[in-house]
């Protein structure tokens, strides 16, 4: 699997936790692929001060990309990467990639990532849902896209909101293909 080109996109959606807990994942996970290069919506940087005060963004072993920058490789699809996780994804981001609007690096990115057949996860971060985030997210969907809300498993008895948000992380984590040892749904969970 060392030949996985990843891009993870961070909007402004409250749950920057998840954005957190997720790259320190990968970093964990660095003999599953190649590279990975991170992009930042301008919200994200304001979201993750206010949530995440003491843990730096800089801090990941990855290529930052401002969100303005058009000349980043994932704006092709021939730069060959093959995954991009937008966590969490604003309601506003999963509109204009739905519209085809790639207004920016992440919008671009995943409309790299869809045209090019490549794996594009959305971790929304909404509630409720209006009908028209329940549209753009059918469309996301019909064109090759997973929509993973980021709705916690409880199953694990989490005893911290860490374990607690690690339990969509590790569905993020296997959605993109990833083999992680973290906390598995068990057979049987949930039945009478």
């Amino acid at each position: 699997m060392l030949g996985r080109r990843i891009v993870v996109g961070v909007t402004g959606a409250s749950g920057i936790l998840y954005a957190h807990l997720f790259l320190q994942k990968l970093v964990e996970l660095k003999d599953q692929y190649e590279r990975v290069d991170l992009i930042f919506s301008d919200s994200a940087h304001a979201v993750w001060k206010f949530e995440l005060p003491d843990e730096a963004m800089d801090q990941y072993p990855f290529k930052i990309h401002k969100a303005s920058n058009f000349w980043a490789p994932m704006a092709s699809g021939s730069a060959g990467f093959d995954t991009m996780v937008i966590i969490p994804c604003t309601m506003g981001t999963l509109g204009r990639i739905a519209s085809g609007q790639a207004s920016d690096l992440i919008t671009r990115a995943a409309d790299v990532m869809l045209k090019e057949r490549g794996r594009l996860i959305l971790v929304t971060r909404e509630s409720p849902l209006s009908l028209i985030h329940i549209r753009n997210m059918e469309t996301i969907t019909m064109a090759g896209g997973v929509i993973c809300d980021a709705n916690p498993s409880f199953y694990s008895k989490p005893e911290t909101i860490e374990e607690l948000a690690g339990t969509v992380v590790e569905r993020v984590i296997k959605l993109t293909a990833l083999e992680s040892k973290g906390f598995e749904w068990g057979i049987g969970a949930g039945e009478d």
